[in-house]
């Protein structure tokens, strides 16, 4: 497969992967918004910096409000991860490999495309028609991904995809998780505690993972157990263990893999020796950046080794 090709899918599975968890990541911070007590604060310019854009979006915006803050994340075509862009980004990377796709991927993209350019505008007229809009991005994301698994051989292209769609999945779940840094929680302890609670079930909620965790952990939430489920549990389809058990698998069929699994390999050893129990935030937080560090790594060895191998240094495309 030519390197142009394998770089373009991998690229449709991270952007279509985008657009849906920054839609999971604004219902979050969303949920957390309502259920915010009087004497607690939300810092837009701290979920900036969790979501990594915080020098992008001062380059274009004076003030961090929440208006700006959803324009910016959902319409702004010069933000590159814009729900917008990143599925405008995705449906280019697919027109020009639609001869290694299902023949109704394209159709599903450009509808998905269509519909975010029609209805993007919504998400500045209120809470609901927000809400509206992103529950029809992911839900018409899910059906893309759904039908790439009913229909698509397991070759090369298609543990191209996935690759890129784990690694990108996995990183937006450590920034979902990191949301609740943004909040600055009341002074009074029996209040903090309910506040901290509310924020917890809103991660659950936002990654679709609240029911799985009342099965498999219990029905009390605390966050520890969230963040130790969400980074480590093996099964659940959203939680960092088990997109670099995938990510694994992609690059086990894929030809001369080997510095690309060492570093998944370093990134699980790292995730496993991590001490979750009794985290303030400031710890936690340091701990998912290294996650996003040791994942930013994974892409890096497989854009040279599948993208850029023999292009002497070209850039991969924007992240």
């Amino acid at each position: 497969m030519l390197s142009r090709v394998a770089e373009n899918l991998y690229w449709m599975g991270r952007y279509l992967e985008r657009a849906e968890n920054t839609a999971r990541f604004i219902n979050s911070t969303t949920q957390v918004l309502l259920d915010l007590p009087r004497d607690a604060s939300f810092g837009w310019k701290v979920l900036l910096k969790v979501a990594g854009l915080d020098q992008e979006f001062a380059s274009r915006y004076e003030h961090a409000d929440e208006d700006s803050l959803m324009s910016f994340l959902v319409e702004d075509e010069e933000n590159p991860s814009s729900i917008l862009s990143s599925i405008q980004n995705a449906r280019e990377n697919a027109r020009t490999v639609r001869e290694v796709l299902p023949m109704e991927i394209w159709e599903r993209i450009n509808s998905l495309y269509l519909y975010i350019r029609d209805n993007a505008p919504r998400v500045k007229q209120g809470r609901g028609p927000r809400n509206d809009v992103l529950l029809g991005v992911i839900g018409r994301r899910e059906s893309i991904i759904g039908l790439l698994t009913g229909s698509m051989s397991r070759d090369v292209a298609y543990q191209l995809i996935k690759l890129g769609r784990n690694l990108e999945r996995a990183d937006m779940t450590t920034r979902i998780i990191d949301v609740n840094a943004a909040v600055q929680l009341p002074a009074d302890p029996a209040q903090a505690s309910l506040t901290r609670l509310g924020m917890w079930m809103s991660t659950l909620n936002a990654l679709s993972a609240y029911q799985m965790f009342r099965t498999h952990v219990g029905v009390h939430v605390r966050g520890d157990a969230v963040v130790n489920y969400l980074l480590r549990d093996p099964h659940f389809p959203r939680t960092v263990l088990f997109c670099l058990e995938q990510i694994e698998g992609s690059l086990s069929v894929l030809p001369d893999h080997a510095p690309a699994m060492k570093r998944v390999r370093h990134a699980w050893r790292r995730l496993a020796a991590m001490q979750l129990d009794g985290l303030k935030p400031t710890v936690l937080h340091e701990y998912l950046d290294q996650v996003q560090s040791d994942l930013a790594a994974i892409h890096g060895a497989v854009a040279k080794q599948y993208f850029h191998r023999h292009q002497n240094g070209s850039a991969s495309q924007a992240q």
